[in-house]
């Protein structure tokens, strides 16, 4: 059996780097002996009373009888640590698949509840397995592994970019990075979800992206009428006339929310779910309120779910609706400020785009004198929830809509790299499915002499 914690141990004493079991996030329990825990123990005492240094090997072995010292260790403390603490976690696994109480558990509980309990301590079995090592990059040297993953993004293959729906967005920051958080905040009932499925999980599918969309706060029918009326308008030829302008529409949302389209459009409707899976080039896994088994809402399940479907795209709609991790700050808003922290190193570590959704705080003046409510985009200053939000998000996105006039605007109001202010007009009439960006030219023409 590999001695990697008297290896360790013995390797610093020749070099009296004590501070290597800090640094590699060594612990007490890593051992698998009462004698190295207590030569562990003695280093960390010892160089806390005389100034970091390390005992004399005489002084460690009076000390540590237990433990064999071996001269010449070669091997890495990187290797040693991370040898010690895999044997450590291999150790803990089979204790913990062999305790007595497994069965009882496995007996009493659900599956779902029996595979989480069980799943959230092998998570913190790895988490202390972790030896802590951080690899930096020193750019004067990394210029050839630059080189190839500027070719590698040359040629589509290190990342992608999914283009957004309206084209000033396109413009501005170049589309949807994977990699990438983007946030999108509105007052409440102002059109954030409608935006964000057309622009997030509708236009990205007929891209041929893998969407995953976490709508948390509207059942599957719901979410997928709103949907069917999107993709419908896309591929329609029907033309209804709207306050005096002709659009080509999909079904009429509230309709098939009722279950009271004509006889015209419900044999429409049939044809359409026919041949949707040919409509539609890439994939909408849809997990919404209603979801059968959708009990959890954590970060760690989110990413399960995108591991199992290879998504490409994550929507989460609204953040605010999850199961938030702990917050341990102790500061107001801290369990989302955490959460939101999770989700952007989630987005980076498995190269997904993520869109999340989030609510605007309320503005009591926002109608005139006469009652009549104006178009206005929310400020960076009034992202509900957490600041945590704003400062994660590559781009942020504020949103209002005046359903009954059929106008909307987006306003970037965050670009890391650029776009910061720029504004999307747009057409709003979401219960035929139609959400596009004003057409530039033709309102500049209408105004030309």
């Amino acid at each position: 059996m590999a001695l990697y914690g008297t290896q360790l141990l013995s390797k610093i004493l020749d070099t009296g780097d004590v501070s290597a079991l800090t640094r590699l996030s060594v612990k007490r329990a890593d051992y698998p002996s009462k004698g190295e825990q207590t030569a562990h123990d003695f280093l960390l005492k010892y160089a806390a009373e005389n100034a970091g240094a390390a005992p004399s090997l005489a002084s460690f072995l009076g000390a540590c009888p237990d433990v064999e010292y071996i001269a010449g260790v070669t091997d890495s403390f990187e290797y040693l640590a991370r040898e010690l603490k895999d044997a450590a976690g291999k150790r803990a696994t089979a204790e913990l698949l062999s305790d007595p109480n497994m069965q009882h558990e496995f007996d009493t509980k659900t599956t779902e509840e029996f595979v989480v309990s069980l799943t959230k301590r092998l998570e913190r079995i790895k988490l202390e397995t972790r030896t802590g090592v951080r690899v930096f990059t020193d750019i004067t040297e990394s210029a050839g592994e630059y080189l190839a993953e500027y070719r590698a993004r040359k040629a589509g293959t290190s990342f992608k970019i999914w283009r957004s729906k309206f084209a000033t967005i396109n413009e501005q920051i170049g589309g949807y990075f994977s990699g990438n958080m983007y946030a999108w905040y509105g007052r409440s009932g102002r059109g954030k979800s409608v935006i964000v499925m057309e622009d997030a999980v509708i236009e990205a599918a007929f891209q041929g992206a893998t969407v995953l969309p976490w709508i948390l706060e509207m059942n599957k029918y719901e979410w997928m009428a709103r949907a069917y009326s999107s993709i419908s308008a896309r591929i329609s030829g029907t033309v209804e006339r709207i306050d005096g302008v002709d659009y080509t529409v999909g079904f009429d949302n509230r309709a098939m929310l009722m279950g009271k389209l004509d006889e015209a459009y419900e044999r429409g409707l049939e044809q359409f779910c026919a041949v949707i899976n040919e409509i539609i080039p890439g994939r909408i896994l849809l997990r919404a309120t209603d979801s059968e088994g959708f009990t959890e809402r954590t970060v760690a399940q989110l990413e399960a779910d995108i591991i199992e479907t290879e998504a490409d795209v994550i929507v989460v709609d609204p953040i605010y609706l999850m199961d938030f991790e702990a917050n341990t700050s102790r500061v107001a808003g801290g369990d989302v400020a955490e959460t939101s922290k999770k989700l952007r190193r989630l987005a980076g570590r498995l190269k997904v785009v993520m869109h999340i959704v989030t609510q605007a705080d309320e503005d009591e003046k926002e109608k005139g004198e006469d009652g009549v409510r104006e178009l206005r985009l929310p400020k960076r200053a009034d992202v509900k929830k957490t600041k945590a939000i704003l400062e994660d998000a590559t781009n942020l996105f504020g949103v209002d809509t005046l359903n009954n006039e059929g106008r909307g605007v987006i306003g970037i109001g965050k670009g890391r790299n650029g776009g910061e202010d720029a504004t999307i007009e747009l057409v709003y009439l979401p219960n035929w499915g139609i959400v596009q960006e004003t057409d530039r030219a033709v309102e500049a023409a209408q105004f030309s002499p």
